[in-house]
């Protein structure tokens, strides 16, 4: 102890600032956990060292042939089933080159489910080295209105390949969109790449106030927010357009969905009035006006003659829809309409729909707006593929391009004012992001 204590003098006497420094920074530094000072001196390294030893238990060691062992190689492959799909074609589409799983997806009753129903299902198939089937996975919705999706998984297991059908339910995700009209709506919407079922609901819900034949005008835009429904990251199908903007000739249109409690939802403006309308613009999701209601030089007899509806041009095959709810007055041929029907609607309301290639619907029938009651056609007196449709009061006939723009919607419950500006308030500002998003673009 006293050896100690004369190397410190003596190191306080060869550096009194060195060392006065050190106690200096040691005093200012105990209002903290951690600090350093210089070494007092180099005699220091004299002082007595002890040493402890501890031992180690090394880490065990990976043998070198596991180290060494190659990565199984996997190859994903996918597509859609086609209407005229095999086993054999589509395996092979899928890289598989493997008759063992070519004649289990023909005997097996679960992957049976794969070749049965609509065309279109999701396939994802993984393959090894050697072209092998390693799984299967595959994805459909068993009806249209389905809220959930069917799953099918083939495996390979140590016995062989087995198979089963799962119910899933949807991931929701939200997605924005916007557009600006150059020359048309749906030819904005698809350079947009909004999904055609999207740009249905648009038009529907706007077609109230806005005249997309007659209205709309080149710089128009539309910013969008709607639902994409995913079955394992993939996008199955699109759903309910959430909320919308549209700017027609500088007036501004916006909606947005809405459940009250305990009822249906609906769409509504951010004002809280409702959008529905009692009748459609239009029985056609995608069409163009050839021939409009009043007098015109007819095409097959010649001559002027008065046009007691509207023609709308499409292919054959386009789904003909009702524009309000009512019931099948008429399902079947009619002279120069063809196939025809007529429904009836409240307010001693008719609409026909005529020169139709197929009927959906049979007398009697209660149907829904917007439900599928045949396909375009070219029957009875026609010159070609479009729809013919009519619109009567009392038996009176009525533009029917007027019809929509006739009915009102109702306001929201007093009750759901306050969850109601929540919403709107939400997607105000989804809104405003898309528009963004085309301006950002545009620039």
């Amino acid at each position: 102890m006293n050896e100690l204590a004369q190397r410190i003098k003596l190191a306080l006497q060869r550096h009194p600032k060195r060392f006065m420094g050190g106690l200096g920074a040691l005093l200012l530094g105990t209002g903290v956990t951690a600090f350093g000072i210089a070494p007092i001196d180099d005699n220091l390294d004299l002082l007595p060292v002890r040493q402890l030893v501890e031992p180690v238990q090394p880490a065990a060691l990976v043998p070198q042939d596991a180290l060494s062992a190659p990565v199984p190689f996997v190859l994903f492959r996918s597509d859609v089933t086609r209407r005229d799909d095999s086993a054999v074609s589509l395996l092979q589409r899928l890289g598989v080159s493997d008759a063992e799983s070519s004649a289990f997806l023909r005997r097996d009753a679960a992957a049976q489910a794969l070749f049965q129903g609509p065309a279109g299902k999701l396939v994802m198939a993984e393959t090894d080295e050697a072209q092998r089937l390693v799984r299967l996975t595959a994805r459909w919705l068993p009806s249209d209105n389905s809220d959930t999706y069917r799953r099918l998984v083939v495996e390979r297991t140590v016995a062989g390949l087995v198979a089963r059908v799962e119910a899933a339910e949807f991931t929701t995700a939200v997605r924005l969109s916007s557009g600006t009209i150059r020359s048309s709506l749906f030819a904005a919407t698809d350079a947009a790449r909004l999904p055609d079922g999207v740009a249905t609901q648009l038009a529907d819900l706007f077609s109230g106030e806005i005249d997309f034949r007659r209205d709309l005008r080149a710089g128009d835009t539309f910013s969008v927010v709607y639902e994409a429904l995913e079955a394992d990251g993939e996008v199955l199908k699109y759903g309910r357009l959430l909320s919308a903007e549209f700017v027609n000739q500088g007036k501004s249109h916006q909606m947005l969905w809405f459940e009250e409690p305990g009822q249906k939802g609906a769409y509504y403006t951010f004002e809280g009035q409702s959008l529905r309308r009692a009748f459609l613009a239009s029985p056609l999701a995608f069409s163009r006006v050839s021939s409009g209601y009043g007098m015109r030089f007819h095409p097959i007899s010649g001559g002027r003659k008065a046009h007691l509806g509207v023609d709308y041009a499409a292919p054959t095959g386009t789904p003909v829809r009702t524009v309000a709810d009512g019931v099948v007055e008429f399902a079947g041929w009619q002279r120069g309409y063809g196939n025809v029907v007529y429904i009836q609607h409240r307010q001693n309301k008719t609409t026909v729909y005529a020169h139709l290639h197929r009927i959906d619907v049979r007398k009697g029938q209660k149907v829904s707006q917007s439900d599928l009651i045949g396909l375009v056609g070219s029957t009875g007196a026609s010159t070609g593929p479009h729809l013919h449709f009519e619109f009567k009061v009392g038996g009176q006939h009525q533009d029917p391009l007027n019809i929509a723009r006739s009915s009102e919607g109702q306001p929201i419950a007093a009750g759901s004012r306050k969850a109601f500006a929540e919403v709107a308030g939400a997607m105000r500002l989804k809104l405003a992001s898309a528009a963004t998003v085309v301006q950002a673009s545009a620039d």
